[in-house]
């Protein structure tokens, strides 16, 4: 697949890939990926760049997180290894602000003079912050900016929100490039961060052909499976009150909900207290498409996402779905974002469960294999790799119009 991957990587002229030599770079970047933890989509989207931008004959590199993933970043990590040429460095990081940031920082600019490292691409607010703020003498590297939500997912007007938008919006002077995940996020930095126009594309995330193989449901299925972090901004308070009340109207249905997170004591005591405790089946993070064939209907009841690759995955395997309507999500949806749900809402989320479940079979799935060809025609791993690649590029363009009239006047 990676293969394929590279070759499809032909881009327009003037980009990092010379057209002449298909899939082999005009000029080899040396890319280092920083963010803090190696889990979820943040973590996919990564490891599926350096593994595109490697084929594409980059050198690679990532520094993260030393104390989050456990096993499953490990393995990921075992298998990524062939394609970073700049290897990883995993330290400390805090989720929050904390006093060791300057140490990470200062590891961060002690990587990137080890390797030379000519793209510094930051994900995630922490990610962010340590790629735009690592002090560099002299000529410094492509400072890249992902914000994959994060800290522009806060409800505008708290204090947070405030505190965190101030500090994009001091950020933005040192980025050369940002690269949104979605159109939301980047009309959420239009309006809250703003200051001058920056570089900036939409780079929604890719799939791979082989995830839009269909997934099936298994025999004896639960009604509904969850598939995500355990955490109240994922809206699972929300869901289980929904459960509540299709209960009280004589439906009990049975629930998947596979992953952990701070949340999950807090959640098992609300499942008690609501009476759907009975119900509900807690299964550990495992791979989403077996889990996907283990439940009739996938819910995502989120309050705030930026381009969820569960929506994504489950989407692509046409899987049915009863998702909210916020962030990213109506950008996945596309035509079909008429069926999304509004968020914090228990009694549309509880209608909305009990209409797409009293379905035909096959009116149901006909739905999901729409859906499915929809996403498939506008959110390729390829394009995905493309697009990231375009943005240096320009960046790098950028970088040099600017240095060539000082070059000029000195000379």
């Amino acid at each position: 697949m990676v293969a394929s991957l590279a070759a499809g990587l032909a881009p327009s002229s003037g980009s990092v890939l010379d057209r002449t030599a298909p899939g082999r770079p005009a000029e080899r970047l040396r890319i280092l990926h920083v963010f803090r933890a190696p889990v979820g989509g943040l973590f996919r989207h990564v490891v599926d760049l350096a593994r595109i931008q490697a084929a594409a004959g980059h050198e690679v590199g990532i520094v993260c997180d030393a104390s989050t993933g456990g096993e499953r970043a490990e393995r990921a990590f075992e298998g990524l290894r062939p394609s970073l040429a700049l290897g990883v460095v995993r330290l400390p990081m805090h989720r929050n602000p904390h006093p060791a940031d300057l140490l990470a920082l200062r590891a961060v600019r002690a990587r990137v003079r080890e390797t030379g490292a000519t793209v510094l691409h930051g994900h995630g607010a922490k990610g962010g912050v340590f790629a735009r703020l690592c002090p560099l003498p002299g000529e410094s590297p492509i400072r890249a900016y992902t914000p994959h939500g994060g800290s522009y997912n806060y409800r505008p007007g708290t204090p947070l929100h405030r505190l965190y938008m101030g500090v994009e919006r001091l950020l933005a002077a040192s980025t050369d490039v940002f690269l949104f995940e979605s159109e939301y996020v980047a009309a959420r930095h239009r309006t809250y961060v703003g200051g001058r126009q920056r570089l900036a594309r939409i780079v929604h995330n890719g799939l791979a052909e082989a995830e839009f193989e269909p997934v099936g449901t298994v025999p004896s299925a639960f009604d509904l499976v969850y598939v995500g972090e355990l955490r109240e901004a994922k809206g699972l308070p929300v869901l289980l009150r929904a459960l509540s009340q299709l209960r009280a109207q004589g439906r009990i249905l049975s629930l998947l909900m596979v992953g952990s997170g701070p949340d999950t004591d807090s959640l098992t005591a609300l499942a008690t207290e609501l009476g759907v405790r009975d119900s509900i089946t807690f299964e550990p993070p495992q791979p989403i498409r077996p889990v996907l064939g283990r439940g009739r209907v996938m819910v995502v009841p989120s309050l705030a996402e930026s381009l969820p690759y569960v929506v994504l995955e489950a989407a692509a395997a046409c899987q049915p779905l009863v998702a909210t309507n916020v962030g990213g999500i109506p950008e996945i949806f596309g035509a079909f974002a008429d069926r999304l749900v509004p968020s914090r809402d228990a009694g549309a989320l509880a209608a909305a469960i009990a209409r797409i479940l009293d379905e035909a079979p096959e009116a149901r799935n006909d739905q999901a294999r729409a859906l499915s060809e929809s996403v498939r025609a506008r959110f390729s791993l390829t394009r995905m790799g493309a697009d990231v690649l375009c943005g240096y590029a320009a960046a790098l363009r950028d970088r040099r119009s600017l240095a060539a009239p000082a070059a000029a006047s000195v000379a």
